[in-house]
């Protein structure tokens, strides 16, 4: 399921049962991506939050809960790793105004094409009597044209996210001509 497709439904949803309301949506269309909580998802949000308090901090050995302001001074940002260690690379189009994740495109970019494989592996099969899912299935799903291509892209991608090597992530791009998924 394609959360940009599903996520407009969701909001429709829990807009029509009292979950949420765009803030401000009754002056001129509301904020965007800005919402308020209705009684219901007031409570939901509170459950959430306490399921993961639970689950990330009650149920570990090895972490204490802190609740501290998000406006700190630099420094403590950076000793705590979050300038270092977090890196979303990200790329725009320039003619949507859309921005992406650079490792999201390439990761949508394999999963495509071992759709193209699948298609290509079960004609296969059909015409010559294979087992969806038998060895010679498998080994012409990973050996056509399609299936190394998505094995190699794959590899690639795995590298050039263990090095942090955001050229080598846009020559992938570059290369594979991956573009705005819309």
């Amino acid at each position: 399921m394609d959360y940009r497709s599903s996520f407009p439904k969701i909001v429709a949803h829990a807009k029509n049962y009292g979950f949420i309301f765009q803030s401000s949506e009754i002056y001129h269309g509301g904020l965007s991506a800005v919402y308020d909580y209705g009684p219901l998802g007031v409570q939901l949000k509170r459950n959430i939050a306490q399921a993961w308090w639970k689950s990330m901090v009650q149920l570990q050995e090895n972490v204490v809960g802190l609740d501290a302001a998000i406006l700190m001074r630099p420094e403590v940002w950076q000793a705590s790793g979050h300038v270092d260690a977090f890196h979303d690379p990200l790329i725009d189009n320039k003619d949507t105004k859309k921005r992406y994740r650079a490792d999201e495109l390439v990761e949508d970019y394999i999963k495509r094409l071992w759709q193209k494989a699948e298609k290509d592996a079960k004609k296969q099969a059909k015409k010559r009597g294979w087992e969806i899912g038998s060895e010679p299935y498998l080994h012409y799903l990973k050996n056509c044209r399609h299936g190394k291509k998505a094995q190699t892209v794959a590899q690639a991608l795995k590298d050039a996210l263990e090095k942090e090597d955001w050229k080598a992530l846009k020559e992938i791009i570059d290369t594979h001509k991956i573009g705005d998924p819309e």
